[in-house]
């Protein structure tokens, strides 16, 4: 048993703050390390529960958070950026399952740090119609390499997102949201023990099918800014629906995936 341990940072017990998830301070230099130990208490729910082997995704920002030395010696770590499958590379080696530990609600969301891939960038994405966060995305794209998303972590306006989309998925809640910056939080010790039980409970289990979406993927995004939605127009193939929405279609979500990803790195040019 292969499994993808896909981590990232607004979702991780004790994180409240903008702060908190950006390089160059003490307080994300703290968050880290936080982040880090989630992820060790997946790998080790992830060994007991029998998996031969276990791929760590670090999945916030630079996608290079986590110190390499403070992760379970036995897991494999992907880092760095740009990878085509961004928050699941390593899916493509043939996982059997994936937990998605440390994530946060969908843009314009009432959960703690909320947003969808780039929060300056986009106030809404809809696949088929269908307006995900993250772990919709992702795990649509899992869906397609075959891998369901068994466990999920993050505060509790993530899960009732994300319930319908994933009704077998064992999910642990780390923090209560009250407002898009506070929250009351297990400790780190506590979440720690209940996400390390709840991978393990969630590998035990029978094998849940894989979140799909057919093909074609039918894109729309909600930019933040009309401004936005000019520049990533300049792509030939999007269509501007208003002001500040766009459109396209995909073959596949990884390939609309690839096309977000590509109009985020885009963004930058008007930060």
């Amino acid at each position: 048993m292969k499994v993808l341990i896909s981590v990232d940072i607004e979702g991780v017990a004790g994180v409240y703050h903008p702060e908190q998830t950006r390089a160059g301070n003490g307080e994300y230099e703290r968050a880290r390390l936080l982040m880090a130990e989630e992820a060790n208490a997946a790998v080790a729910g992830a060994f007991e529960a029998g998996a031969s082997e276990v791929i760590v995704n670090d999945s916030h920002g630079g996608f290079r958070n986590m110190p390499a030395e403070r992760l379970d010696a036995r897991a494999r770590v992907v880092q760095g950026k740009p990878r085509y499958l961004s928050m699941v590379a390593g899916v493509e080696e043939g996982v059997n399952a994936v937990c998605l530990v440390g994530y946060h609600s969908r843009a314009h969301g009432r959960g703690i740090l909320a947003h969808t891939i780039n929060s300056f960038a986009f106030a809404r994405i809809a696949f088929n119609g269908l307006e995900l966060g993250e772990a919709g995305i992702y795990g649509a794209l899992a869906g397609e390499y075959g891998a369901p998303v068994v466990m999920a972590s993050g505060d509790d306006v993530f899960i009732g997102e994300n319930r319908e989309l994933f009704p077998h998925t064992v999910f642990v809640e780390t923090k209560r949201a009250t407002g898009c910056n506070s929250g009351i939080s297990l400790s780190p010790e506590r979440a720690r023990e209940a996400i390390r039980t709840g991978v393990k409970e969630a590998l035990a289990r029978p094998p849940a099918p894989p979140f799909r979406l057919p093909s074609p993927i039918k894109t729309h995004i909600r930019t933040q800014t009309p401004a936005l939605a000019d520049l990533f127009c300049q792509w030939p193939t999007l269509s501007r629906l208003s002001g500040d929405e766009i459109g396209f279609e995909a073959p596949t979500v990884e390939a609309a995936v690839r096309i977000v990803n590509s109009l985020s790195a885009m963004s930058t040019m008007l930060r």
